[in-house]
C-alpha cells in the first residue's frame, strides 16, 4: 500500500513547528496566570494548537493510499519570491506596496491567464492586509515608502 506522504510529512512538519514555538516560549516567556496572562500565553496557545492541526493531518495518512504530487519548482520558487519581497520590502516600500508586489509575485505560476484577476487579488489581499495588521491589530507598520 502507498501511504499517504504529502500528508503525512505535512502534517508532521505542522507539528514539530508548533511544538518548537510552544516549546520556545515556554522558556523564554512568563505564562502568567489564567486571570493575568502572561506574554508566552499566546504563543504557546498557537503552537499547540499547530501541533494538534498537524498530528489532525498526519495521524490518519498513517493508514491511508496517496498518491504521488507532481513537483512544480516554478511554483516553489514564487512562492518563495514573494514572501522575501514582502520580507524585505515591508520597511522601503511600507505595507501596502509590499503586499501588492507579494501578492502579484505568488500568483504568477498560476495556470489561469490574465492580468485583471491578479490585479483586483492582490489589491483585495493588500486592503485585507492593512485591515488586520494596521487597523485591527494596530501594528506600527510603515503603510507607504518613507519618501512618499
Amino acid at each position: 500500500m502507498q501511504r499517504d506522504w504529502t500528508d503525512i510529512f505535512g502534517g508532521l512538519a505542522l507539528a514539530l513547528i508548533g511544538a518548537g514555538a510552544a516549546g520556545w516560549a515556554l522558556l523564554h516567556y512568563d505564562l502568567g496566570s489564567l486571570r493575568q496572562m502572561g506574554p508566552g500565553a499566546f504563543p504557546v496557545g498557537l503552537g499547540l494548537l499547530l501541533t494538534g492541526i498537524g498530528l489532525i493531518v498526519a495521524v490518519p495518512a498513517l493508514r491511508r493510499a496517496g498518491e504521488a504530487v507532481p513537483v512544480e519548482p516554478w511554483s516553489a520558487l514564487a512562492v518563495l519570491a514573494s514572501i522575501l519581497v514582502f520580507g524585505f520590502g515591508l520597511r522601503s516600500l511600507g505595507l501596502v506596496i509590499a503586499a501588492y508586489l507579494g501578492v502579484l509575485v505568488a500568483s504568477l505560476p498560476a495556470p489561469r491567464r490574465g492580468v485583471t484577476w491578479r490585479l483586483v487579488l492582490a489589491g483585495v489581499v493588500t486592503l485585507l492586509t492593512v485591515l488586520v495588521f494596521r487597523t485591527g491589530l494596530q501594528m506600527s507598520l510603515p503603510l507607504w515608502p518613507v519618501w512618499i
